[in-house]
């Protein structure tokens, strides 16, 4: 089953994604969780997760910065960006930059789950 790392400062968003992918089809899956860009791409490199989903707004390192990093060092990284309603120019970045869907704030259980298995097939 595939390993997810969740990047938000936030553990309650962490634990909503980890709630509404394990009622989506992803209760076998291994959660991975990072609560900073910086942490993320130290988790990266240990985990080496299937698939990441990271929030775009966090201290110490964005998670453009993170995405970017990532991708660098892994360009296959699987990367879905999550971002709260008017940062459009954000997601375009994030885009350009390597990931590979976004899913807006407040986010719906069932649109998180398509993604993921969009991404990982």
């Amino acid at each position: 089953m595939a390993k997810i790392m969740l990047v938000d400062d936030a553990a309650f968003m962490r634990m909503m994604i980890k709630n509404s992918l394990s009622k989506g089809g992803f209760d076998g899956a291994t959660f991975v969780e990072a609560q900073d860009g910086l942490e993320a791409c130290k988790k990266y490199e240990e985990e080496k997760p299937d698939l990441v989903i990271m929030d775009i707004t966090m201290p110490n390192m964005d998670g453009l910065q993170a995405l970017k990093k990532i991708r660098e060092a892994h360009p296959d990284a699987k990367i879905v960006m999550c971002t709260a309603m008017g940062q459009e120019s954000m997601v375009v970045e994030a885009i350009k930059s390597g990931a590979k869907d976004f899913v807006v704030k407040p986010f719906d259980a069932e649109r998180i789950t398509s993604t993921v298995k969009k991404i990982l097939g």
